[in-house]
């Protein structure tokens, strides 16, 4: 067999629809400045898929140092792997401010978010050691475990006596092996927008013996007091072993980090191949992320702006008998019934005729019949924005409801 044949074969869930759906449901182009209002297909649509929460990626602050910085060093320095030639003083800042934003001694620079997961995952755990994971962890994680020789559990998501059980399984299992257990959850999950139970998980450590590492992408800008994620939301700084979260949301840049004890970042360091054989992020880059973690920790009205928003629009929602599951985040995702055919015209009534632009999610990312279109509400939206999509998904739910999208064909929109 030639390996190629599968691409013939076998496309997966997704790629299956690839010809019909690439460039308008796939592979979308948002054009223009990055803001609440942008151009898809030549139209100006009002935008809910961006995750700059507080809307820093085109604050003026920042666009003058990412200018300046690249001007200063252009996109090459510095060359090379940070453990060869690429470390710099400003790494070194960037990971220091980072690890007392968050309340822990010390952080680890990551390239990238999805990247810097997986390979935690494997420097951090080895044949004789067992995972436990919440059914509903991101795809990173997932890979994560796929890198994982030895043993892994997963637990109904937010399950905390079936977490309980797991765990009674993975200290019998390590009692045989001498190996440990580490707990995988997130603070925010992207999708539903509810919360990992970080407190309850880590009161589990008062009968077992693991350590916990926290994917707290969506929750790291947003959640607590000062922004410093869903750790601080729950006081559990000191509790959460490995608090990991990515540059992509409230930073709107590239990278991650992870901030754990010293031992461990000294272990990481010299144990994540992503990282030891990667060249070092470049320093406008490096500047600019330091710019806008100055901007997350002196600007608090942005992110009050924020959950003004937030309220408004899931307040909103609810009000107008629309689904939002349990979100206690900013996430917001309004669940509709409906086939994947219909929710194709639900998204395309709303690009085409309201120029609203969500993201949709359907089979089988989610159960057979249902429809899931996810808002991401930003320090930049208006409180017109809120009720004028309120509106839209008013009409667009009570045309699904009477059967307006069943016999429809959106098969013409792709020869526009």
């Amino acid at each position: 067999m030639d390996i190629f044949d599968k691409v013939n074969s076998k496309k997966g869930n997704l790629g299956q629809y690839a010809k019909q759906a690439h460039g308008y449901f796939a592979f979308p182009k948002l054009e223009g400045e990055i803001s609440s209002r942008m151009k898809f297909r030549g139209k100006d649509v009002l935008t809910w898929s961006l995750n700059n929460y507080i809307g820093l990626a085109n604050h003026p602050e920042v666009r003058k140092t990412d200018a300046e910085a690249a001007a200063k060093w252009g996109l090459a320095y510095p060359m090379g792997a940070r453990m060869m030639s690429g470390q710099t003083s400003l790494h070194e800042e960037l990971e220091s401010q980072l690890a007392e934003f968050v309340g822990k001694p010390d952080a680890f620079l990551l390239n990238f978010g999805y990247q810097g997961m997986l390979s935690i995952i494997d420097s951090m755990v080895g044949r004789h050691d067992v995972i436990v994971y919440d059914s509903e962890a991101h795809a990173c994680i997932m890979d994560g475990l796929r890198l994982h020789v030895g043993k892994r559990f997963v637990f109904p998501h937010n399950d905390m006596e079936n977490l309980r059980q797991e765990l009674e399984r993975a200290t019998k299992w390590t009692e045989k092996t001498g190996g440990g257990i580490l707990v995988i959850t997130e603070g925010v999950f992207g999708m539903a927008g509810d919360l990992g139970k970080l407190d309850e998980i880590c009161a589990l450590k008062d009968d077992f013996n693991f350590r916990l590492l926290v994917d707290d992408a969506h929750g790291f800008g947003v959640m607590g007091k000062n922004g410093a994620g869903t750790i601080e939301h729950f006081g559990v700084q000191d509790k959460v072993d490995l608090h990991f979260s990515t540059f992509a949301k409230a930073m709107a840049g590239i990278g991650a980090f992870v901030a754990c004890s010293e031992e461990v970042c000294t272990y990481l360091r010299y144990t994540m191949r992503s990282q030891i054989f990667a060249k070092s992020l470049p320093m406008p880059i490096v500047e600019g992320s330091i710019k806008r973690l100055e901007l997350l920790k002196t600007k608090p009205e942005l992110r009050e702006k924020l959950w003004s928003i937030t309220a408004a629009l899931q307040n909103g929602l609810k009000e107008a008998g629309l689904n939002i599951g349990v979100t206690q985040s900013p996430v917001t995702p309004v669940y509709l019934s409906g086939s994947v055919a219909e929710g194709t015209q639900v998204t395309m009534d709303l690009r085409e005729n309201y120029n609203i632009f969500c993201s949709i999610v359907v089979y089988p990312v989610i159960p057979k019949g249902q429809l899931l279109l996810r808002l991401i509400p930003t320090a930049i939206h208006t409180l017109e924005d809120v009720e004028y999509t309120v509106n839209a998904f008013k009409d667009v739910a009570q045309k699904l409801k009477d059967g307006k999208y069943s016999n429809e064909k959106f098969a013409d929109i792709f020869n526009q």
